[in-house]
């Protein structure tokens, strides 16, 4: 969440910014500077009742030694009336700390200046293209009749045991969805990541965190007897790893890499363009997540973009990377680019990666700090991005490298597979 002294010292220039995303702050920013006022208010009027109450304990003690009971019988009514006006003043001063937190959740992030202004996906830049669209053979299929064809993805059989969104993989299917788990976390940990296993549920908090929480709430599967949550990201148990630390500044950069399966409700999701594997409620992800110094964590980003593109090089996808225009751009985000892989079977572009700088919106709501060179504490910066997200991946992968007689392999996967065609 954003600082309440930025909002306080450059309100103006928050509210501009957050035009990009369609969003008028005024209302949210003058509440939450006119509850910043009454919270900071009643706290002093606690402090003084608890000096003035310290201070008459004290008197107090002083006239029972010096033989004055009565005098001192006086001021312990005194202090009577402190205790009950200062437990007054606590329970006043949680419930506007509480009102205050929930404003200042509503408040998405402060988009950086390079992102561009409006509404929809379709207002997003295209920055940068790369791959040759592949020509494919006469009656080529979408991977939902591919993987109907050769036996690998069952989809009726997913609804019969979850519904529908939980796909079934099957035969060289599971295993080239295995390889490309693979592929992923040895790429990532070559490039210096560290890999880790996270549970696949989280509790409320952690669901803060991030930010996932109270923004996506309806997205997320809940436990509600243990009140746990699935799940949507490996981002959100990786980072909360972090939670109230102080990290070294000499360990930065801090980098994680995590397969975890991921579960999103996606309400209201049908079409054709939700066909397949294009989305699905459970779904396999490599993540990466970073913890970086502020003056370094644009510079990691770009650094995170040309690692995704690296490998999406190496698999020979036709690729382009979008930067997210304000309308489109995730609640706790900065900046993001999109990465998206070109379905020839379907002649669109299908996103299969998001790259994100969230500034020190997540630390705030994390109270992720690090010691400055002048032993002042400071708020680290936070990343993520896909690294990938395999539905998306391998739906471009059958499409893409199909054949009259049969699917091709990526080369780079073929010694994980352990074949080199699907026929």
């Amino acid at each position: 969440m954003l600082q309440l002294q930025a909002i306080r010292e450059q309100k103006d220039e928050i509210i501009i910014a957050l035009k990009k995303r369609n969003v008028d702050a005024t209302p949210l920013l003058e509440n939450v500077i006119s509850l910043d006022d009454k919270r900071r208010d009643v706290q002093t009027k606690l402090d003084n009742t608890l000096a003035e109450s310290n201070k008459l304990s004290k008197e107090i003690g002083m006239l029972f030694k010096s033989g004055k009971a009565n005098e001192a019988t006086i001021l312990k009514e005194r202090t009577v009336t402190l205790k009950e006006d200062s437990r007054t003043f606590q329970e006043e001063l949680n419930t506007v700390a509480e009102e205050l937190q929930a404003l200042l959740y509503q408040i998405p992030n402060v988009p950086h200046p390079s992102v561009p202004a409006g509404n929809t996906d379709e207002d997003n830049e295209e920055i940068f293209r790369e791959g040759d669209i592949p020509k494919l053979v006469d009656g080529a299929l979408p991977h939902w009749e591919l993987a109907k064809k050769y036996d690998i993805i069952d989809f009726e059989l997913g609804v019969k045991i979850a519904g529908a969104g939980f796909p079934v993989y099957k035969g060289k299917g599971a295993r080239l969805q295995r390889a490309l788990i693979a592929y992923f976390l040895d790429k990532n940990t070559a490039a210096g990541y560290q890999e880790i296993q996270v549970p696949h549920l989280v509790n409320e908090i952690s669901g803060y965190g991030t930010g996932q929480l109270p923004d996506k709430e309806g997205q997320m599967y809940h436990v509600t007897e243990d009140d746990l949550y699935l799940i949507p990201t490996a981002e959100i148990p990786i980072t909360n790893i972090f939670r109230d630390t102080i990290v070294n500044q000499k360990d930065f950069p801090i980098t994680y890499t995590g397969y975890t399966p991921c579960f999103r409700r996606e309400a209201g999701s049908y079409g054709a363009h939700v066909r397949g594997l294009n989305r699905l409620h459970q779904f396999d992800k490599v993540e990466l997540v970073r913890v970086e110094h502020p003056d370094n964590s644009y510079a990691a980003l770009d650094g995170m973009v040309e690692h995704i593109k690296g490998i999406l090089r190496e698999l020979k996808l036709p690729y382009r990377i979008l930067r997210l225009c304000g309308g489109d751009l995730g609640f706790t985000s900065a900046l993001t680019f999109d990465f998206e892989v070109f379905s020839t079977a379907q002649d669109r572009w299908l996103e299969i990666s998001s790259a994100s700088n969230f500034e020190a919106y997540q630390t705030n709501r994390l109270k992720l700090r690090f010691k400055d060179e002048n032993g002042k504490s400071q708020l680290a910066h936070t990343l993520n991005g896909s690294s990938l997200a395999l539905p998306r991946v391998l739906a471009g992968i059958l499409e893409n490298y199909q054949t009259e007689n049969g699917i091709k392999i990526p080369e780079a996967l073929v010694p994980y597979c352990g074949f080199d065609i699907i026929d």
